[in-house]
């Protein structure tokens, strides 16, 4: 055999040949898996919704939390700046709506029909075995209300 001159290469070898078609197979097979990926739009939105949902669930508890803290300091600013003689008219006032609601209450429990006090109670006893979405729901109401009304004062 001859030895190549030095424009021309040599033929290759078989085993050069079967490492060029193993490296084209593992290409070819990262090629389809990726195309098959792209191709499960199901998959691919589930995973999508399943961030959003994430991503949701972390602004709610987050904004929650804020609420919380500034109702926290509002109440404490509120109570250090009124006197205690309103203060003590003011839990004398609230005494006196919570029986009156109390009665008011009571009253519309015995003239409320028995149907309607039954699905009232089924939705209070799903209210409470959901009670964490439901403030969730109600975080995220408030923060975009809250957001709302900020953008209308600008």
């Amino acid at each position: 055999m001859t030895t190549p001159s030095p424009g021309e290469e040599s033929a290759p070898t078989s085993e050069e040949l079967r490492e060029q078609v193993e490296h084209a197979r593992e290409e070819l097979g990262q090629t389809i898996e990726a195309l098959a990926h792209r191709a499960d739009m199901k998959a691919r939105a589930q995973e999508r919704a399943a961030t959003a949902k994430a991503q949701a669930a972390e602004k709610a508890a987050h904004v929650s939390g804020q609420i919380h803290v500034k109702a926290e300091r509002a109440k404490q600013l509120l109570k250090d700046k009124t006197p205690d003689p309103v203060l003590g008219k003011a839990a004398h006032a609230a005494a006196q709506v919570r029986e009156s609601a109390s009665r008011a209450g009571h009253l519309a429990a015995d003239k409320t029909p028995e149907p309607v006090r039954e699905k009232a109670g089924r939705l209070a006893a799903t209210a409470r075995a959901k009670r964490t979405p439901l403030l969730a729901a109600v975080a995220v109401l408030a923060a975009f209300l809250l957001a709302r009304r900020g953008r209308r004062r600008r």
